[in-house]
């Protein structure tokens, strides 16, 4: 039988305006993040915080509720994946087994570093200056791929 849902138009997922993430304890999670990140608060409450990511950001909510699982993580995109390894090594943090830059802060949530410039996902130009980061630039395979879709120009 026909599913006259699937029929019906459907509005496009085009990003992710910010990600939630359970911690035991807020302070306790602020301070760990802002070992590895320079990053300011958009905004802070009781039991909640923001980390601001731009035009995105970061909830954390504190709760006893945390639970580890092994699929579940979120890539987060840096300036300097090396500084990010450097600072994971400095205090202590394990890297996870794998080809990635992955590891579990102290409530469980798996994380995996992505640099800028190796991955499609693209900033807008003034949102990289307000973030001061207009320095940075995508790698020619970035742009290949983004050119692929005709997201970008492909070079010579």
């Amino acid at each position: 039988m026909p599913n006259k849902a699937s029929s019906s138009p459907k509005a496009r997922a085009i990003g992710i305006n910010h990600l939630a993430l359970t911690v035991g304890d807020l302070q306790e999670a602020l301070d760990f993040y802002s070992q590895l990140f320079t990053f300011e608060l958009r905004g802070r409450g009781d039991g909640h915080a923001f980390i601001d990511l731009g035009d995105q950001f970061i909830a954390l909510f504190e709760t006893q509720n945390t639970s580890v699982d092994q699929n579940r993580h979120f890539g987060l995109v840096v300036d300097d994946k090396a500084l990010v390894e450097q600072r994971l090594n400095a205090i202590g943090v394990e890297m996870l087994p794998g080809p990635f830059l992955d590891f579990r802060d102290p409530w469980g949530n798996r994380v995996q570093i992505v640099e800028y410039r190796e991955i499609q996902f693209t900033k807008a130009p003034q949102i990289l200056a307000g973030m001061g980061l207009s320095h940075l630039k995508k790698s020619s395979e970035a742009i290949e791929a983004l050119a692929d879709k005709g997201m970008a120009e492909k070079k010579p």
